[in-house]
């Protein structure tokens, strides 16, 4: 990308070692649980304002992947629904191609002034992959950025970044729109990326939510002291065999949880 008056000046720390702790359980196809109707206004009217863009960009967005449209022409549409569904300003919050360590990430967003995500674009009728994200986690990693969006157009993910060493990087939110679902279904995801709701970080929740679900999560649980101690007295009483409890944790480890689970 060529330089741009929205450009920042680039970091200079080195980087750290990064580990994307990217759980394989399957996509959330639904939002967690929240009121349709009786919620406060600025939401029904975020939530209502997501679902009547997504019908009127869904056949824009499958024209492009029809077309395999250049990544250009996917930035514009991109700027597009970052406005008009999303309800950010373009003007104010949007910064193009802003600078990082040399490189330029298609898009910071600002709210408030304070930088909040960084958002990178691929041509729509590209397969996003781990190799993309990692490109959107240097610029993250060096501006202390915790929320990282990655998106083709038509599918949106969104990742946290907990900085220290080793960083980690989890999985929060992911929607195809032209997947399968309902509107109703997506713009509820989708409304967690909206200037409203990640203005009040709702989006936290959603992460912590799906990181206390994930594949590492549960099998720290399964390797503890309380659990593997409730198996020990279950083995005994149900076989009459005694079993110790690093034996059982070490026994978890190798023959029933997947080794990447303890990454």
């Amino acid at each position: 990308m060529s330089d741009s008056p929205y450009s920042r000046l680039d970091a200079s720390s080195p980087m750290p070692t990064i580990v994307v702790v990217e759980d394989e359980q399957p996509a959330i196809t639904e939002a967690p649980k929240t009121k349709p109707t009786g919620g406060p206004k600025w939401e029904t009217e975020a939530r209502e304002r997501v679902k009547t863009s997504l019908r009127k960009f869904s056949k824009p967005l499958q024209d492009l992947v029809n077309r395999d449209a250049n990544e250009g022409d996917t930035r514009l549409i991109v700027t597009d629904f970052l406005e008009h569904a999303l309800g950010y300003d373009k003007y104010e919050e949007l910064t193009t191609e802003y600078g990082v360590k040399g490189e330029f990430a298609d898009y910071g967003i600002r709210i408030d002034k304070e930088l909040i995500a960084f958002v990178e674009v691929k041509r729509a009728a590209t397969k996003l992959t781990a190799k993309h994200l990692r490109q959107v986690e240097m610029y993250a990693v060096n501006e202390g950025v915790e929320w990282m969006i990655l998106t083709n157009g038509a599918e949106w993910r969104a990742y946290h970044l907990t900085g220290g060493l080793p960083v980690e990087i989890d999985l929060a939110l992911e929607v195809n729109l032209l997947g399968d679902g309902t509107p109703t279904q997506k713009a509820n995801q989708l409304f967690y990326l909206s200037r409203a709701s990640l203005k009040r970080r709702q989006i936290d929740d959603l992460w912590r939510a799906r990181r206390a679900q994930s594949p590492k999560s549960l099998a720290g649980v399964l390797a503890s002291d309380a659990v593997t101690e409730a198996i020990r007295k279950e083995l005994r009483r149900t076989t009459g065999q005694k079993v110790e409890r690093v034996e059982i944790a070490r026994l978890l480890k190798e023959t029933v949880v997947r080794p990447e689970c303890y990454d």
